[in-house]
């Protein structure tokens, strides 16, 4: 079965970011890669973007949560319109509220987490920095979706 990995972009902020998301769901990142790490000749990169995350990488389960800062002259990203979500889904009801807790600090709650119509505990929020999740747990699929 294929795995999905999302990969999102940030303006600057990255480490902070991830480093944050390392806190809620733990573990160690996989891989950390700044610009200055890349630079040369070719692929000149400033002084003051050298220290940017050019790739970073942190392992949650059997997937990764992968991002970067987006190249000032890349422009901009709109982080206030991403209307991308990243789906987590849980193992238990426990662990999906501390997932929903530990992420949506700090953010904009959406949807409180609670028992849903379709029959799953399900919540939806905007992160401190702009991402938007929804967390769910199926007890008929066990954290399987």
């Amino acid at each position: 079965m294929a795995l999905i990995n999302p990969y999102i972009n940030f303006n600057g902020n990255t480490e902070e970011a991830f480093t944050f998301y390392k806190s809620v769901f733990g573990g160690e990142f996989a891989k950390i890669m700044r610009f200055k790490d890349l630079s040369n000749d070719d692929f000149p990169v400033s002084e003051h973007e050298a220290n940017k995350i050019m790739h970073i990488a942190l392992p949650i389960g059997k997937n990764m949560l992968m991002g970067n800062d987006v190249p000032e002259i890349m422009g901009q990203v709109n982080e206030n319109e991403h209307r991308s979500k990243i789906s987590i889904s849980a193992e238990s009801r426990e662990e999906a509220d501390k997932l929903f807790n530990g992420l949506s600090a700090g953010g904009h709650i959406e949807f409180p987490i609670s028992d849903s119509p379709w029959g799953s505990y399900f919540g939806m929020f905007r992160d401190k920095f702009g991402i938007e999740w929804m967390v769910d747990f199926d007890p008929r699929y066990k954290g399987k979706i």
